[in-house]
């Protein structure tokens, strides 16, 4: 099984993931945990999304080939990797049904208040779940960026609301 894992900014995904590991023995695949090893220490003033976006796709490159392997295994995928627009998430879903796997999306659907709050506490924590200094700034873009997901995407899938 693949869990797509689907919030905005602050929602508790990383934090939800490590939940759904317990329950279903699987591996988690962090993107954030990603970005703050591999790339991060590259990063130059001058890159901005477009540097980002294209790391990540070759990352989710090698994430594709290591979830066929889990498949292979028969153990579960739990994709924490932003999902935050529609074509993203498309993605791993034809990507899925092209291979005969079973897949669930789980929308962390909680309020911005909600949300800011938490990241205002993480970048002042660095607890368990800090990747890296999320400004109010890149809060606000995400705030624009983020495509909720769509009646069809979530009719077998889970909500999770506060």
């Amino acid at each position: 099984m693949i869990h797509l894992i689907v919030g905005n900014t602050g929602s508790g995904k990383t934090t939800y993931s490590r939940e759904l590991k317990k329950s279903t023995n699987g591996v988690i695949f962090s993107i954030d945990r990603w970005n703050r090893i591999l790339f991060l220490p590259d990063k130059k003033s001058i890159n901005g999304l477009e540097w980002f976006l294209e790391r990540i796709d070759r990352a989710e490159q090698m994430i594709i080939e290591l979830v066929q392997q889990l498949e292979n295994l028969k153990t579960d995928s739990i994709l924490d990797l932003g999902l935050s627009k529609f074509e993203h998430r498309e993605k791993f879903i034809k990507f899925a049904k092209s291979n005969g796997y079973d897949i669930k999306l789980h929308f962390l659907d909680i309020s911005k208040e909600t949300r800011f709050k938490r990241i205002m506490n993480r970048n002042d924590e660095k607890g368990a779940e800090f990747e890296f200094i999320v400004s109010k700034e890149n809060f606000d873009f995400m705030e624009s960026w983020f495509e909720r997901p769509n009646v069809k995407e979530i009719t077998d899938g889970i909500i999770i609301s506060e």
